[in-house]
C-alpha cells in the first residue's frame, strides 16, 4: 500500500522537512509514505479566503491518483486512539487500495475536499500549525504500522 500525504505549503522550515522525512524513511516498502506539496496561495489582509481554499482544494484533489482512498484531516473528523488507527491501517492494507491524506493550509480544507473524503480524521480537538500536522501524521502512521508488526517502537 502506498500512502500519499498531500499538504498545502512549500518551503517548510528544515525541522518540518527533517521530521516528516524521518518517519517516511522508517515506513516499510509494504506501506510507503510520500509527500505531495501544493503551493499555498498568497494570503493578504483582504484576501478572498473562500476563493483561495477553492483553488487549493482543486489542486489537492487533482493530485489524488485515480482509485485512491481519500482521508481528510479535519478538526471535526473522528479522533482515533493509536490502536484504532492501527486497526484502520490493517484494513487499508488489506483493501488492496492506496490512500491519500489531505492536510489543508491555515484555514483548513475546502468543502469539496471534505465532501470527497471517504474518512475525516481529527488528530485532536486542538488546532495544530499545518506544518506540524505533517510530522504528527507521519509519526502516527509509523506508530500504527509498528503496532501492527509488534515492532518495539510502540510500547503503549
Amino acid at each position: 500500500m502506498k500512502l500519499q500525504l498531500i499538504a498545502v505549503g512549500r518551503k517548510m522550515p528544515g525541522w518540518v522537512e527533517a521530521g516528516f522525512e524521518e518517519y517516511a524513511r522508517r515506513m516499510p516498502a509494504e506501506c510507503s509514505l510520500s509527500l505531495t506539496e501544493i503551493p499555498a496561495r498568497v494570503r493578504g489582509k483582504n484576501a478572498p479566503v473562500e476563493s483561495i481554499l477553492e483553488k487549493e482544494g482543486q489542486q489537492m484533489l487533482a493530485a489524488v491518483p485515480r482509485g485512491n482512498g481519500l482521508i481528510a484531516l479535519d478538526v471535526r473528523g473522528q479522533a482515533w486512539s493509536t490502536e484504532a488507527l492501527s486497526r484502520r491501517m490493517q484494513g487499508w492494507m488489506g483493501s488492496g487500495r492506496n490512500y491519500s491524506l489531505l492536510i489543508g493550509g491555515p484555514e483548513g480544507l475546502h468543502d469539496a475536499c471534505l465532501d470527497a473524503a471517504d474518512i475525516r480524521w481529527s488528530l485532536s480537538p486542538l488546532t495544530f500549525p499545518h506544518p506540524l500536522a505533517r510530522i504528527i501524521v507521519a509519526e502516527q502512521l509509523y506508530r500504527a504500522w509498528s503496532l501492527l508488526k509488534n515492532h518495539p517502537y510502540h510500547r503503549g
